[in-house]
């Protein structure tokens, strides 16, 4: 394996960051790379990444981290692609710092009130626990290192504690320190831990004589505090599951076990700026006869008094983040950008998809939390928890990196320099493009889908709405081709369990919308068909017809297809970039002598993109291994299908929660089938 060291002076100590790979930059990627880093060190603030599908782009970000030597945000416009990132950079930073920070909800409803049929909906919110110990490990991470490097979503502009307040609840442990043993319980209490002596899990710790034993909310290793009078006379890690002790620790720094704490006095301090807030919005009510409105607030919010008063915590205490932060109205709340200081490197990933989600932030959550101020579910005040709006985020980055084979008009007009990355390590080609006329389009696609099969390739096609797949997937298998749609309706583990069988060659096309674009990694398929692609609009767009052209890219075979009877302008860039592409890329491939390649990967590889997540054993009742088709003929008894049906649910969340989505979607349809067999429903 390469080992590549570099290291620069970042606020007079060195970040050290440590690039490991088995392969060296090939291509056009070390003039990329270089290009960057050098605008980059001398000065530049914005540049783009300009990269084909299959071009290296990670590796060369992973390069330009480790020549830059900062600390570095990647940004991904959704979850899994957020995980495949982590997944890759970790491998390339062993030694380093690479945590991942997205929504820690698995499933979430945001508050919100329907004045006109007057519907009130409760915030409902299914907070997975490890993506939770994923952001607290972030935020630990900024505040106590230099080599940081943190993949997020979006999820990353909004509210969090400031990382000053942050910072000052961590408490520092180091043998040979006096700290009596109920002053650190105290201190514990106070920055959220809870005492378990019997459940030992993130967030709490427990108490034997003189030992603590801490399970910090970060990690999934606990520390062990081994006293001698008041005195801390040595600390351990250990294995939180086993209790095996794992070595000596020299000293350690523990975070909060939640990201919304902050010091009894200031927290007392908030309490009140939120009673003289409520207090003048209860006589602002009631000058305009409002009293449902009135009544309702009073209720909802000293109840929520009550409990910052008394445990410190409430649910939803992030609508109180101002006035406990004692930060004015309108004044942006602190967010993970904060945590990296004034110096770091932004990466935005697809930026073309990235950059409007996160400018459509702020608005929609402005609107919503508006109705329920106006109507009193919460004070003025819940407005300013809020994620940042587009311009806030974007004066806060020292200097950003958009990365995409499509960078959007902002990011055309604001870079500096551009880099391009057009030659793939495996030789390939981009795919050819034809243009074939609209008469008749059903009937050649078929002969496509047919033509691909025989030799072993899959097809995508493109349609232009959620019926259209429906309904020319039902056309095909009733003339004899397998088939399957793909579209916004299917959950994420049905869509990865979908993609998975494709890949296997279960069936042959798959027919969607635009969900064949940015993300998907298929070096099977050979063909890719755009229906109707002179109906201008976003789905047929330049951006829109580039990406999803990408998703052949990977095979040698690839060819991409499209109907029309007008050449669009968006058709028009597409075959040019195309032609232009495949002339630089002919020219490298002969002059180094490289022979074209299909990409070959694992198929269940993609599923796997949380690093050290293994795969959670099937689960087993009274010795028997559960199969789906013998499951009725077992004989369990019902204590034995009550603790299959638990183990199995468990082992279907534990396989989500490291995004191995084709196997949580296995054990989900084993539980149904226990559930139907034995009339659990």
């Amino acid at each position: 394996m390469l080992e590549t060291h570099f290291e620069n002076e970042i606020n007079g100590a060195p970040a050290q960051f440590r690039l490991a790979a088995p392969f060296s930059p090939m291509g056009d990627q070390p003039e990329a790379i270089d290009t960057l880093v050098h605008h980059f060190q001398q000065g530049t603030k914005r540049a783009i990444l300009k990269g084909v599908t299959g071009s290296g782009k990670t590796f060369t970000m992973a390069n330009i981290i480790a020549k830059f030597q900062r600390p570095t945000l990647v940004i991904s416009h959704n979850k899994t692609l957020a995980a495949q990132l982590y997944a890759e950079l970790k491998a390339f930073f062993p030694d380093n710092a690479v945590e991942y920070f997205i929504s820690y909800y698995d499933y979430y409803q945001p508050e919100a009130y329907l004045p006109q049929t007057d519907t009130y909906i409760e915030k409902d919110a299914s907070i997975n626990e490890d993506l939770e110990r994923f952001r607290l490990a972030a935020s630990h991470s900024l505040l106590g290192r230099k080599d940081v490097i943190i993949v997020a979503s979006v999820s990353c502009i909004y509210g969090l504690v400031s990382p000053e307040d942050y910072r000052g609840l961590m408490i520092s442990l180091r043998p040979g320190m006096e700290l009596p043993r109920d002053e650190l319980l105290a201190q514990l209490t106070e920055i959220q831990y809870q005492r378990n002596d019997y459940e030992p899990h993130p967030g709490v710790f427990r108490v034997r004589g003189d030992v603590v034993d801490i399970f910090p909310s970060y990690s999934t290793e606990g520390i062990r505090v081994n006293y001698f009078g008041d005195e801390i006379e040595s600390l351990q890690s250990f294995n939180a599951v086993s209790g095996k002790i794992i070595g000596s620790l020299p000293s350690c720094l523990l975070s909060p076990a939640k990201q919304f704490v902050m010091p009894r006095s200031q927290l007392l301090d908030g309490v009140e700026r939120i009673r003289e807030e409520l207090t003048q919005r209860l006589a602002e009510f009631s000058r305009n006869g409002k009293l449902l409105e009135e009544q309702r607030l009073r209720q909802r919010t000293e109840y929520d008094l009550a409990m910052l008063a008394e445990m410190g915590y409430c649910t939803g205490i992030e609508n109180y983040s101002a006035p406990l932060a004692g930060r004015g109205s309108g004044i942006p709340p602190p967010t993970l950008v904060d945590y990296f200081g004034h110096d770091f490197l932004c990466i935005i990933d697809e930026s073309h998809v990235t950059l409007p989600q996160i400018r459509a932030m702020y608005n929609g959550d402005q609107a919503r939390k508006q109705v329920l101020v106006d109507n009193g579910f919460r004070l003025p005040s819940a407005k300013d928890n809020r994620p940042l709006t587009f311009d806030e985020f974007d004066e806060r980055m020292p200097r950003i990196l958009y990365t995409s084979a499509t960078p959007g008009p902002h990011e055309r007009q604001v870079a500096e320099v551009e880099a391009e990355q057009v030659i793939r390590p495996t030789g390939l080609l981009d795919p050819v493009v034809e243009v074939r006329p609209l008469a008749n389009q059903i009937d050649d696609v078929i002969d496509e889908i047919r033509t691909a099969a025989e030799q072993g390739g899959r097809t995508l096609v493109a349609a232009l709405t959620k019926r259209a797949c429906e309904d020319l997937a039902q056309y095909l298998s009733d003339v004899g081709i397998k088939s399957e749609y793909l579209h916004s309706d299917i959950d994420a583990i049905e869509r990865v369990e979908i993609l998975g069988r494709l890949r296997r060659g279960d069936f042959d096309a798959l027919i969607g919308v635009n969900l064949l674009r940015e993300g998907l990694d298929l070096p099977e398929v050979t063909r890719v068909v755009i229906l109707d692609a002179d109906k201008e609009g976003f789905l047929r767009s330049e951006t829109s017809l580039v990406q999803t052209a990408g998703r052949c890219a990977r095979n040698t075979d690839g060819k991409v297809i499209l109907y029309a009877d007008v050449e669009t302008p968006a058709m028009t860039a597409l075959l040019e970039i195309t032609r232009r592409h495949r002339e630089k890329q002919q020219t490298y491939n002969a002059a180094h002598g490289i022979e074209p390649r299909t990409v070959k990967r694992a198929i269940n590889e993609d599923l796997q993109v949380m690093p050290g997540a293994e795969a959670a054993p099937l689960p087993k009742a009274s010795g028997r291994r559960l199969e789906t088709l013998a499951v009725a003929e077992q004989g369990l008894q019902p204590a034995d299908v009550l603790e299959t049906m638990r183990e199995l649910e468990l082992a279907m969340r534990q396989a989500a929660e490291a995004l191995e989505f084709e196997r949580a979607a296995m054990l989900r349809d084993e539980l149904k089938t226990l559930r139907k067999t034995y009339h659990l429903n």
